[in-house]
């Protein structure tokens, strides 16, 4: 089992940067997938990033490809994930989760974190 909390959610203008955390609680986090995902108001959740377990292997959204920067630290259990030049269509509950597969699937991660919410002003 793995337990997911995300952080550094907040409010910022159009232009400026914020970096989320994912900590996860666990002695089997270094062995998962750890991909961030998001959900707009009336949306369905989409993929953002994706880090594989041994951080060989990323993959991104178009829509965020040069502007977001997954990272992870086993030895911390935690995930990072570094926003810049943040949009206001960036707003949205961000979603920190783990999985065996690497992949770009909702379903694909098996633990989830609550949330944090990311609002972009115009």
């Amino acid at each position: 089992q793995v337990q997911l909390v995300e952080s550094g959610g907040g409010l910022v203008q159009a232009g400026g940067s914020l970096r989320l955390s994912c900590a996860a609680s666990g002695r089997t986090f270094s062995s998962y997938a750890v991909g961030w995902f998001r959900q707009a108001p009336g949306k369905e959740r989409e993929f953002v990033t994706a880090i594989s377990f041994n951080s060989v292997y990323t993959d991104y959204a178009d829509s965020v490809k040069g502007r977001f920067t997954i990272s992870r630290d086993n030895a911390k259990n935690t995930a990072h994930l570094q926003m810049n030049n943040l949009k206001p269509e960036d707003t949205a509950v961000y979603y920190c989760a783990a999985g065996i597969f690497f992949s770009s699937l909702p379903h694909s991660f098996s633990f989830w974190g609550p949330g944090t919410q990311v609002t972009i002003a115009s």
